[in-house]
């Protein structure tokens, strides 16, 4: 049963991605490469990974439209199985973003003839990193308190990306952005899988209190 509620999530993943939000997207992605030179693939990578954690929460405004929530109680499962489903789909789409990481760095690379092996692993860490995080934040709030306050969470978590970037871009560059200490990554992996296990539990929770 869980491995239907992974084919559902998933499918629903795909299948409700906005077609202008793919335009957009391209676009935005030509003018990174106008503007940041060999840095716009990772700059992209980034822009992909948080549209990819906003796509799993958008999810669930197709579910609210289709009345899901009364399906999902009639079902034989638990509360805690509806929820895993979720969390493993999030898993599942990694791989679209490992792989639109790669592509995204590969064509700057490409044109300006440039692989700087720092700017591909800040940039693979980041598709892995950061749908996990919004992810994890986001999807308590849905689960306790509506899709609506996920959304507005999911500005706020936007919001720090943003300023980071644009600090990096208005004043030491870029390149500062490939200095990140090496070390920290494996607690940075470790804290991330910690926050993404909690927020399952207590989405869990969230869920069967709504039920």
């Amino acid at each position: 049963m869980i491995k239907g509620l992974i084919y559902k999530e998933i499918s629903l993943f795909y299948k409700s991605i906005d077609k202008k939000l793919l335009f957009i997207a391209g676009a935005a992605i030509i003018l990174l490469i106008c503007n940041a030179g060999p840095y716009a693939g990772m700059l992209a990578s980034v822009m992909l990974s948080i549209t990819i954690g906003m796509q799993h929460i958008m999810c669930f405004t197709v579910d609210e439209r289709a009345g899901w929530k009364k399906y999902q109680l009639a079902m034989p499962v638990n509360g805690f199985h509806v929820v895993a489903g979720k969390y493993l789909s999030v898993l599942c789409t990694l791989s679209v973003s490992l792989a639109g990481s790669i592509l995204l760095n590969l064509l700057p690379g490409i044109f300006f003839r440039s692989f700087d092996w720092n700017i591909w692993k800040l940039s693979i860490l980041s598709a892995v990193v950061i749908p996990l995080v919004w992810t994890g934040v986001c999807l308590p709030m849905t689960y306790w308190f509506g899709f609506q306050s996920a959304q507005v969470m999911g500005f706020f978590v936007f919001i720090p990306m943003f300023f980071l970037i644009k600090y990096f871009e208005d004043g030491p560059g870029f390149a500062e952005m490939t200095g990140f200490p090496q070390g920290c990554i494996p607690a940075l992996c470790l804290g991330v899988a910690v926050l993404f296990g909690v927020s399952m539990v207590v989405s869990a929770a969230g869920y069967e209190r709504r039920r």
